[in-house]
């Protein structure tokens, strides 16, 4: 019964959310693979906005750090932006949102991996909800704390994968009405965002 019971990650559009984590103007020169990190959450935002899929971004201490990064595309006037001081996404607010929302799947994009996105990974993990993190869009300053970042959060039960995957999930068939749009967007496929040697590629 056990086994039966266990989540195995389908995500459906109607209970979904996307979560744009801290990605700010003041991270960019210390975080590995920044415009490639950006370029991948943009993608997963312009699905979501495809999709009809709430979104909510956060920024760490706005005042310091500056404002999310403009070619990640948010829109800081019919966005939900939410600052925060916190190593989590999960402010009472937003809490409520996904209450409010009937939200069962979380798909997480941002920075960095083994601190925002890890705590807030186990928040939602810890309120019985899937999460999902987008492994090439999602990094930190060290490439060790990234990859680690991503074993910690896969130990407590998170799905990691990427965002071509997760589009082509969301969609989930050719008749999609939406398909061909989220196809434009995967047309190319996603930079390199240094999760395995060039030589692998």
């Amino acid at each position: 019964m056990a086994a039966a019971s266990r989540s195995i990650g389908r995500v459906c559009t109607k209970n979904s959310i996307l979560f744009l984590c801290d990605m700010q103007e003041k991270f960019r020169p210390s975080i590995r693979y920044f415009p490639q990190i950006i370029e991948v959450s943009s993608r997963m935002l312009k699905t979501a906005r495809v999709l009809q899929m709430p979104v909510i971004t956060t920024e760490q201490y706005p005042k310091g750090l500056g404002h999310t990064v403009s070619e990640l595309g948010v829109n800081q006037d019919q966005d939900t932006v939410h600052p925060k001081t916190c190593f989590s996404m999960v402010l009472p607010q937003v809490a409520d949102s996904l209450v409010e929302k009937n939200i069962k799947s979380v798909i997480i994009c941002g920075i960095e991996a083994h601190v925002c996105v890890q705590n807030t990974t186990l928040d939602l993990l810890e309120r019985g909800l899937d999460v999902h993190v987008i492994a090439d869009g999602c990094s930190s300053r060290s490439m060790v704390d990234r990859l680690y970042g991503f074993e910690r959060m896969r130990q407590s039960g998170a799905f990691i994968t990427t965002s071509e995957a997760m589009i082509l999930q969301l969609v989930g068939d050719f008749s999609h009405p939406n398909f061909k749009e989220c196809q434009k967007i995967i047309k190319e496929s996603a930079p390199n965002t240094g999760l395995l040697p060039e030589s692998q590629l």
